[in-house]
């Protein structure tokens, strides 16, 4: 077993999951503002700080993905914040990219930067307590797109970032998210959702990066947000898997699925169905944002000060996640 393999399996195993708090200061900006909090470095600290400190980051979570301001951010108590994660036992995270932009000559598409310099920031980052990082693609769903050009192009890019990754010793979450936004149907999801996985592993592979040292985090196969043909959870659950056993190599040791705007309900139910119905090898787990911290967030704007409610709420919606990675959940366990 490679030292890449270990700490991925660290991350994924045991029912425990990633909590992706990598927010870029716009977006917590607004996450802050719609529960009427003023968006400060250290109000974004603070919020952070207490979920990274709950009693749920021992048992649940595996790890911790940061966006650059956190991993260099020192608690209340004087720690910094990657020893805070690590104290609990979940490894620190972060993410390495630099935002989506358009893409040349495809003006609806968009291709992930932050190849420039991304050696030398690993560096950094690995010597800041990381120990695994992220880097997200996107792609949208119409009648034209995702186009071949965005498909390859963004397969490539997670590619170059996973071997510079491995490299610097760091196991990289290679994220390739199809959007739910659309009126498109959950076969087309299935479809545009396999050839984008394929091509990303096809790259992966001609540039000889250990797959056995790294975590997928795809989209689940959902119908589009926009769609009058919802399916249901049941079907959510077998055509995810029938995606990622047809599109991802068996030496992948896990999946960690993001929550791509599923409620947090929603996100709990779809990945215990998954859970209850994995005929694969893979360990399938959650790499939530919202879909965690989204009450615990609305809890806290009531009283920013009151450590102990949030904590509970978040305890709570993370014990959820975490049965549900084991199959073990069920709706009457939601009552707190």
């Amino acid at each position: 077993m490679s030292e890449l393999n270990k700490i991925a399996l660290k991350i994924i195993s045991n029912g425990k999951g990633i909590l992706a708090a990598d927010e870029s200061n716009g977006t917590m900006t607004k996450r802050l503002e719609a529960v009427n909090v003023n968006s400060t470095p250290e109000n974004r600290l603070l919020f952070r700080e207490i979920l990274f400190s709950s009693e749920s980051m021992k048992k649940y979570i595996g790890g911790v993905i940061l966006f650059d301001e956190t991993i260099n951010q020192t608690t209340s108590s004087g720690k910094l914040i990657p020893d805070l994660i690590s104290s609990s036992g979940a490894l620190p995270g972060i993410k390495v990219d630099t935002g989506a932009k358009i893409l040349a000559n495809s003006s609806d598409e968009k291709i992930t930067e932050g190849l420039d310099g991304l050696r030398e920031r690993l560096k950094k980052y690995y010597k800041l307590g990381a120990r695994f990082t992220k880097w997200r693609a996107v792609y949208i769903i119409t009648e034209k797109y995702p186009s071949i050009l965005a498909i390859n192009c963004n397969a490539h890019s997670l590619a170059r970032y996973s071997a510079l990754v491995q490299e610097s010793g760091m196991v990289p979450i290679v994220e390739p998210e199809v959007l739910m936004e659309g009126n498109h149907s959950a076969e087309i999801c299935f479809e545009k959702t396999s050839e984008v996985i394929k091509k990303c592993f096809d790259e992966l592979i001609l540039h000889k990066v250990d797959l056995s040292g790294i975590i997928l985090k795809p989209n689940m196969i959902l119908s589009g947000d926009q769609s009058i043909n919802k399916i249901s959870n049941e079907e959510v659950s077998y055509k995810t898997l029938e995606c990622l056993k047809n599109s991802v190599p068996s030496e992948v040791p896990g999946v960690a699925f993001l929550s791509g705007g599923q409620s947090e309900l929603e996100a709990t139910k779809n990945l215990n169905l998954i859970n209850k119905n994995n005929n694969t090898n893979f360990i399938m787990t959650y790499s939530y944002g919202r879909a965690l911290q989204q009450s615990a967030l609305r809890e806290w704007s009531k009283n920013i000060k009151d450590k102990v409610s949030t904590q509970n709420i978040f305890n709570h919606r993370a014990k959820m996640c975490s049965l549900a990675s084991k199959g073990e959940w069920s709706s009457n366990l939601e009552n707190l």
